[in-house]
């Protein structure tokens, strides 16, 4: 399976993808369990994608982001970035408007 064109496909068809570590409703990691919770604290429809689902997935979308650790969100086919960004954005209310979400 090529995980490059899967990802790309997943990106163009949903507004809000986060690549983490397990799933929106059990996140395997610390940092992936913090963006989900960002996420759900405005209540945005996101795409979750499990990128320990296979060995090859974590290379592929570092290759084709640019951006080597995970999560990774990306909102309108544009890599915002990871936890501690997602968090920054979160904490100086820019993330709002990223999100398109009415405070």
């Amino acid at each position: 399976m090529n995980f490059k064109e899967e990802f790309k496909k997943i990106i163009d068809e949903n507004n809000i993808v986060l690549f983490m570590k397990g799933t929106k409703e059990s996140p395997l990691c610390g940092f992936s369990n913090t963006v989900v919770n960002v996420l759900n604290h405005y209540g945005v429809d996101y795409k979750d994608v499990n990128i320990l689902e296979h060995a090859e997935m974590r290379p592929a979308l570092s290759e084709l982001s640019g951006w080597p650790t995970f999560p990774q969100l990306f909102v309108d086919g544009e890599l915002l970035g990871g936890c501690d960004i997602t968090v920054d954005m979160h904490q100086n209310g820019t993330l709002l408007d990223a999100l398109d979400v009415k405070s």
